[in-house]
């Protein structure tokens, strides 16, 4: 469908920086802070006046997103005078800069809206826009308006410019109401699903085909969640009345040029951002949506759980599931003025070796966009040291005490681990995937033959449970995990750090010493999330006695990114970067979990592990 244009042409979209005037809560909204109505101030051209159906993209100036959110407009206010909702131009050939008060009505549900949420008056907005095509405008006086949701913004804001009373307005909401203030409806019907206000129910209580017939609708102009808008496609066309329906999808430029908010037509794949977002119901195609996992169905029947966030590492079994990474925690004790430390899982010791080592020189770390690089080299105290000092503190400690063991040989690693055999450590965690050392680490994990003899040799010392670290640097990680397992590993961590090198454009020389260097933080989270979930798929082929959990590690940050990875199999988790940004992490993601868990209807960690295998 091509883009329609009204009786002032094509609008053409500006990037500018808009300011805040009003950012305040939606009366009306359930609950109370879910939806919020933001005014934002922009200087544009009389041709870049926004029109009823378009949308902007939006992001906090200082917000952390990266993209903009396309949020439809809600109401315009211009120094341009109005007539019958149309802009009158006050000179045929104007084009200097107006200013134009915008408000959004925006639903509070990710990170994106939030920060726009939290804006305070003055703050700067990225603002692109006016984007997309325009809602028709009506060629008869029998007219419907529906809008579901925060679907109501858009269709209200077209319902504006309408002649008052020359349409009636449906609303769907699950509960209360609002976004109705500018409706001038000959009839208003709303319709709540739980019935706190006007009729009980969601939209097929309000219409269908034969009421359609019997109101004499011609038109139908609707926006709201997508089932709701399948279902006015089919009673509009049930009853054979013109119907345009505003479509929503993710969206990163609103331009037309990412290609990333293509939606199914009967004319092929077609942008919702350039081609739409209003299209004619006809053509557009509603597939079923994929039905939840078995294990989300089977939850929803428990009611009033008391979560168990329990997890076992052969015999050893973890209160929770959260673990302090290794590298990133210290022993535990470093924290325990901060945070309450007793209310982790577990903690994993720093990297440890049988010599006391000094670490790399030069700089060792090195912030970059959602992520940190690092070269510390495995400085640490010594095995002996760790035994005599550092262990005895951390045994007095609730969470589990993982000992993260490293070496520069496998001789090295063996006299480690003899040492620690002779202790009340629980669990041992074989690094062999540490990126910042000339020796040992990470070349021992590079290829199954190395990983897996490692692994061999330590199992042949130690009786207590394993877990073996690997890097995300090897050709193939799930086959390194296979042979770690077939050679006695009893859990499998992954993943360290990732390689990457940074560069001073100051000197013109590289940051770090050894020029590579650990990269971690929220940006591999997807690449580690994918190396879990191949892991993950391996071992649940195995059969159940060789099985063995797998510890996810990589850009935890919060309790969603948790549930993501033990719903790719985990069992566990290990967050590292993210406590230097925020000392809370763990403990956040503890309660977030627990939360989670009680409102979906879990009683255990198993029962949504891997769900989405």
């Amino acid at each position: 469908m091509s883009v329609t244009k009204d009786c002032n042409g094509k609008t053409i979209p500006v990037y500018t920086k808009g300011t805040v005037a009003v950012c305040k809560t939606v009366s009306g909204a359930v609950p109370s802070d879910s939806v919020y109505s933001i005014t934002i101030n922009i200087e544009a051209k009389e041709k870049s006046i926004p029109k009823p159906g378009q949308f902007f993209m939006l992001r906090a100036t200082k917000g952390k997103v990266l993209l903009g959110r396309p949020i439809s407009v809600y109401h315009v206010t211009t120094q341009y005078l109005k007539s019958k909702g149309a802009v009158k131009k006050e000179a045929s050939k104007n084009t200097s800069s107006q200013c134009a008060q915008i408000e959004f009505l925006i639903l509070k549900k990710g990170k994106g809206t939030t920060e726009l949420c939290s804006l305070e008056k003055n703050d700067s907005v990225d603002v692109l826009g006016p984007l997309g095509n325009v809602f028709p405008r009506p060629k008869t006086k029998k007219v419907c308006i529906i809008g579901g949701g925060i679907g109501v913004a858009p269709v209200a804001g077209f319902a504006e410019t309408l002649d008052d009373k020359s349409y009636d307005f449906y609303a769907c909401f699950k509960s209360g109401k609002y976004g109705l203030k500018n409706v001038k409806a000959n009839k208003l019907y709303v319709a709540t699903d739980d019935g706190s206000a006007g009729t009980k129910g969601m939209l097929p209580v309000l219409i269908d085909s034969e009421k359609i017939k019997e109101r004499g609708y011609k038109e139908i102009y609707a926006c709201g969640p997508t089932p709701m808008l399948a279902y006015v496609k089919h009673i509009a066309e049930k009853a054979g009345v013109k119907c345009w329906l505003s479509m929503e999808s993710h969206m990163a430029c609103g331009m037309g040029v990412c290609l990333g908010c293509t939606i199914e037509t009967t004319e092929g794949y077609k942008r919702c951002c350039k081609d739409g977002p209003v299209f004619d119901s006809r053509v557009l195609i509603f597939n079923k949506p994929a039905p939840a996992a078995e294990q989300i169905l089977e939850a929803r029947k428990n009611k009033n759980v008391k979560p168990d966030l329990s997890v076992k590492i052969r015999d050893v079994v973890l209160p929770n599931p959260v673990i302090g990474s290794s590298g990133t925690f210290g022993f535990g004790t470093e924290y325990k003025d901060v945070i309450d430390v007793n209310k982790l899982g577990a903690i994993a010791s720093k990297g440890l070796t049988i010599e006391p080592r000094q670490g790399n020189s030069g700089v060792r770390l090195w912030e970059t966009p959602s992520g940190l690089m690092n070269s510390i080299g495995l400085q640490n105290p010594g095995i002996p040291h760790f035994i005599e000092h550092e262990l005895p503190a951390m045994l007095k400690l609730k969470p589990v005490t993982i000992a993260n063991l490293s070496g520069s040989s496998i001789e090295t690693y063996i006299e480690g681990a003899k040492l620690l055999d002779k202790t009340d450590v629980p669990i041992i965690e074989l690094n062999i995937s540490c990126p910042n050392v000339a020796a040992g680490g990470a070349a021992l994990g590079m290829s199954c033959t190395t990983a897996a003899a490692a692994t061999k040799a330590i199992r042949a010392i130690t009786k207590k449970p394993l877990i073996v670290k690997l890097t995300p640097q090897a050709a193939d990680v799930t086959a390194i995990a296979l042979s770690c397992i077939e050679a006695g590993a009893d859990g499998i961590s992954l993943c360290n750090s990732f390689q990457g090198v940074a560069i001073d454009i100051e000197k013109g020389r590289p940051v770090f010493d050894k020029i590579k260097a650990g990269f971690g933080g929220p940006a591999v989270r997807p690449i580690a999330m994918r190396l879990v979930y191949e892991v993950c798929a391996a071992i649940k082929k195995l059969p159940l006695e060789k099985q063995v959990p797998v510890i996810a590690i990589g850009g935890v940050a919060t309790w969603e990114d948790a549930v993501e990875f033990i719903m790719a199999g985990a069992a566990a988790v290990e967050v590292g970067t993210n406590t230097f940004a925020n000392p809370n992490t763990m403990i956040e993601v503890i309660e977030g979990l627990k939360k989670f868990m009680k409102r979906k209807g879990f009683k255990t960690i198993d029962d949504f592990r891997g769900c989405a295998l």
